[in-house]
């Protein structure tokens, strides 16, 4: 898929959760590569903050990030509803210290965002592809998080609050398709004994029924529980009467769908999208930017990662879908499956074994793939990507003209899957195909190069 902006922007007015304040917030298209980044455009110079997780600087009843002197809080439900839009560029201008809260959801951003239009971009979007457990624990608290390969993103949520009005739920968002529909109007919420501790601390000073769920859960005296009624504006209810002093929930499992929306605005500080499934327990945001910050530490330098292979799944182009197109035989046909194709991009297959011609004299004691037949089959998988380009591909061939900036990483042994995944770096043009290429071996890179070749109709 190729990179998202907005079509135009929009702005919100609203107050702020924990500060009170009336704030605007403008959301903007951003360029390729521009990221999502905040603005603060009431201090001097307008500083900005990129929405990443080396950022995050406070993680009390919310996101916060900070860049110098510069910081913007409860960025959570509008995060989620970038991310779950497929939107990667944006500049978001704001005019206080966090974003106005709206109705305690991500409900507005959603609508806005639908309403304004999505664009795409001339550039490819990065995934991060789950190719193996991944999992992130914290014995004290119980929370954890794991990562699953799977075709597409997905997440489960568990929570559990020593609560009997709110005790164990759970919560799964299957296609983030839905997450309009399923995830994104589930408000944020407070238990009413927390609600004098917040206060005293600086926060919820703009918080009430119109932007939280309530929830009544330990019996308190009338005096204690008219007054915190007020600073809510609940409604008269019955003070040994215990549940949710909001008429009305959008889901019978309301807070853990929330909880779902805010791990997917805590995962967005990754700062690219997840194909993988995520499953949580115990979430929040401390410990999901924890995680966040940890995957970027350990993921950051790394600008490629290895395409999702399912040996299972039926490939795009088999080998004789491939000697179709190809000129190529044993022992010089090196790829064996197509499994991913666009007009930009090819990811294929060799299943290097015992048995390649090659191996009888490279090396007999010690067998090595030779690099050049690596480069070989990147060049063969990349032609695949240069033929689907033209009508009548059977007419035309490829032929190298240069490659650069080569980097054998790792050697390639017999039993080994090669991965090749290949992009170009410019529209084809004049029969020109530049290619940026990666070999895999698991998650391992053995090979880069940047291959040139040119497609040439056949006499």
């Amino acid at each position: 898929m190729q990179q998202r902006t907005l079509k135009s922007s929009f702005t919100f007015s609203g107050k702020g959760l924990h500060t009170g304040l009336d704030i605007t917030l403008t959301v903007n298209p951003a360029p390729v590569g521009h990221g999502i980044v905040f603005q603060r455009v009431d201090l001097e110079g307008q500083p900005t903050i990129p929405a990443l997780a080396e950022y995050v600087c406070g993680t009390m009843r919310g996101t916060v990030i900070k860049k110098g002197e510069a910081s913007v809080s409860t960025i959570e439900h509008c995060m989620s509803a970038l991310y779950a839009c497929g939107i990667d560029n944006a500049l978001l201008q704001v005019n206080a210290p966090e974003l106005p809260i709206l109705d305690g959801s991500a409900i507005e951003y959603v609508k806005k965002i639908d309403e304004v239009g999505i664009e795409e971009q001339d550039a490819e979007k990065k995934y991060f592809c789950v190719t193996h457990p991944i999992k992130f624990s914290d014995e004290q608290t119980g929370s954890s998080i794991t990562l699953l390969p799977d075709t597409h993103f997905s997440l489960s949520v568990g929570v559990d609050f020593n609560s009997p009005v709110l005790n164990n739920q759970y919560a799964m968002l299957e296609n983030v398709d839905d997450y309009a529909k399923e995830i994104a109007s589930c408000r944020t919420f407070v238990f009413v004994r927390e609600i004098e501790p917040l206060l005293k601390a600086g926060y919820i000073k703009g918080g009430d029924l119109d932007n939280a769920i309530v929830i009544y859960d330990q019996e308190m005296s009338p005096e204690d529980f008219e007054r915190l009624a007020k600073i809510t504006k609940a409604p008269n209810i019955d003070v040994k009467k215990l549940g949710y002093l909001n008429e009305n929930l959008r889901f019978n499992n309301e807070p853990a769908r929330h909880k779902l929306l805010d791990l997917i605005g805590d995962l967005a500080l990754i700062g690219m999208p997840i194909i993988g499934r995520v499953i949580a327990s115990h979430p929040g945001h401390t410990f999901n930017t924890t995680f966040a910050k940890k995957f970027r530490r350990e993921y950051r330098h790394q600008t490629v990662f290895p395409p999702a292979y399912d040996p299972n799944k039926k490939p795009l182009f088999d080998n004789n879908g491939i000697k179709a197109l190809l000129p190529h035989r044993w022992p010089m046909q090196l790829v064996d499956k197509i499994i991913e194709l666009s007009k930009t991009h090819v990811v294929g297959i060799k299943n290097v074994t015992a048995n390649e011609s090659f191996f009888v004299g490279h090396f007999p004691q010690e067998p090595v793939m030779p690099g050049v037949l690596i480069i070989e089959a990147m060049a063969q998988t990349g032609g695949i990507l240069a033929l689907s380009n033209v009508d009548e591909p059977e007419r035309y061939s490829t032929y190298f003209t240069r490659m650069q900036e080569v980097k054998f990483k790792n050697k390639v042994v017999p039993g080994d899957t090669l991965i090749f995944s290949l992009h170009l770096l410019e529209p084809i043009r004049r029969g020109i195909v530049h290619m940026q290429c990666t070999a895999f071996v698991g998650d391992t890179i053995v090979t880069e190069a940047d291959l040139q070749a040119i497609l040439v109709k056949n006499k």
